[in-house]
């Protein structure tokens, strides 16, 4: 199986993506960082119909991509135009507590008008991200409701990996507004969704030839909702979850990306025509979620996703054999909702607290921790675990070994286990990535002993 630096490298002759600038006329001239960020305010156009107010990292969605060589230190400076103090978190990464971009673990917010730089060395390959982690409770302009959000491609030092070009898909909700759920208390729905920042129509098309082998990293920035991908005629072969290679890797005709999930998949263009590779629901489709994948010499009306099976299961990706390793403390985290009221957000909970008030969970250095996810609530949640990652090993009592994430969605009425080795040292956050379910208390700090 190829390593992940095996993955990742651009190819010869791969379409580019802009990348991030070099330093402005802020930085210094002695020690210049290797990139720069400005948050700001602008005004985007999802659609020529549509445009939208909102903030966004130097002045596009989705920020620029990153690309950095793992075990090469990089220094970035972030200016903070907006009126408000803000962070970035580099999700993923195996960094200091202090540059994580996380308040709870102690990283510093960065003030309004104000400038800061982080340095850090980029540990592991594969596909990441950058992203704002400021709450938004009934604010739904801040957070990752608004447009701060970008890739963060990692690559190893060698082996280029096996294809004729690379795409980046990132997919993201727009126009939240609150609605009442069944249970009378409110949750977040979308009037427009992007991949890339454009809605399905709007973007030019993704050119490819018969034969070639595409790489698509995905990611989905949304705030709080799932998608599930398709294209027509065609099979995702799935080489990396989160960023890193899978044991197996699957052929499987639909991607599923809670919140914060990362996806890289190999499709062999087998199939000439003109398709669109979008949401396999057909009312988050029609409200933009998509984007067109054209053949050489092929005209025509898209062909629209069809009808097709909601199904994912981590496991196929997986060790066809169960893990061997014992874990040397267990760990057990439930997770529940309390009824806040009708029109309120339910408030979250984690062994029965809501954050700040819940317990640190213990980490003692250099021991495998068994952490069961125990979901008896009704609403599913993608459970991100900062600055480490763990390796799945049992899905609904269904054992397996070999995948490893930093986010995994915990169904409804399910449980997960997952081993972490704790090999990081520093506070660490836990959380649902779901903004909504985060802002109303699911979080708790891992705090090593």
């Amino acid at each position: 199986m190829a390593s992940a630096s095996a993955l990742l490298p651009r190819p010869s002759g791969a379409a580019a993506w802009p990348q991030a600038t070099s330093p402005n006329s802020l930085s210094s001239p002695i020690n210049p960082p290797d990139f720069t960020i400005e948050i700001g305010e602008l005004e985007w156009e999802l659609s020529p119909k549509k445009k939208i107010r909102t903030s966004a990292y130097d002045g596009q969605i989705p920020g620029r991509l990153l690309r950095v060589t793992e075990g090469n230190a990089v220094t970035i400076e972030i200016l903070n135009k907006l009126d408000r103090p803000e962070i970035v978190h580099w999700h993923g990464q195996w960094i200091p507590s202090d540059v994580d971009g996380a308040m709870e673990e102690g990283s510093p917010m960065i003030p309004a008008g104000g400038t800061t730089r982080v340095t850090f060395t980029p540990k592991p390959s594969g596909l990441h991200w950058y992203h704002t982690h400021t709450a938004a409770h009934r604010d739904l302009k801040l957070g990752l409701y608004s447009g701060q959000f970008g890739m963060l491609l990692v690559e190893g030092r060698d082996h280029p990996g096996n294809y004729d070009q690379e795409q980046f898909l990132v997919l993201h909700d727009w126009e939240p507004y609150f609605v009442n759920s069944d249970d009378g208390s409110q949750m977040v729905n979308y009037a427009a969704a992007t991949i890339n920042g454009r809605m399905l129509g709007h973007a030019d098309p993704i050119q490819v030839k018969a034969g070639q082998r595409v790489l698509f990293h995905v990611l989905n920035a949304s705030a709080t909702e799932p998608h599930w991908l398709s294209l027509p005629g065609h099979q995702f072969q799935v080489i990396a979850l989160d960023g890193r290679p899978v044991p197996t890797r699957a052929n499987v005709d639909i991607l599923r990306l809670g919140p914060a999930e990362r996806i890289s998949a190999i499709v062999i263009m087998n199939t000439p025509g003109v398709y669109i590779l979008g949401e396999a629901r057909g009312a988050f489709r029609d409200v933009g979620m998509g984007t067109i994948v054209e053949y050489a010499n092929s005209v025509g009306k898209p062909q629209s996703v069809p009808e097709i099976r909601l199904r994912w299961d981590y496991g196929q990706f997986g060790d066809s054999s169960p893990s061997s390793y014992k874990p040397d403390v267990t760990v057990p985290l439930i997770f529940t909702s309390h009824f806040e009221g009708h029109g309120a957000l339910a408030r979250w909970r984690i062994n029965g607290k809501s954050f700040p008030e819940t317990d640190p969970v213990i980490l003692h250095e250099g021991f495998r921790h068994r952490l069961v996810f125990n979901n008896p609530s009704t609403d599913d949640h993608p459970v991100h675990l900062h600055r480490h990652a763990f390796e799945l090993v049992s899905i609904r009592g269904a054992a397996t070994s070999g995948i490893r994430k930093d986010v995994v969605i915990v169904e409804a009425g399910s449980t997960v286990e997952a081993d972490l080795v704790a090999d990081n040292p520093g506070n660490t956050l836990f959380h649902c990535h779901q903004q909504d379910h985060m802002d109303a208390g699911f979080m708790a700090l891992f705090r090593y002993v």
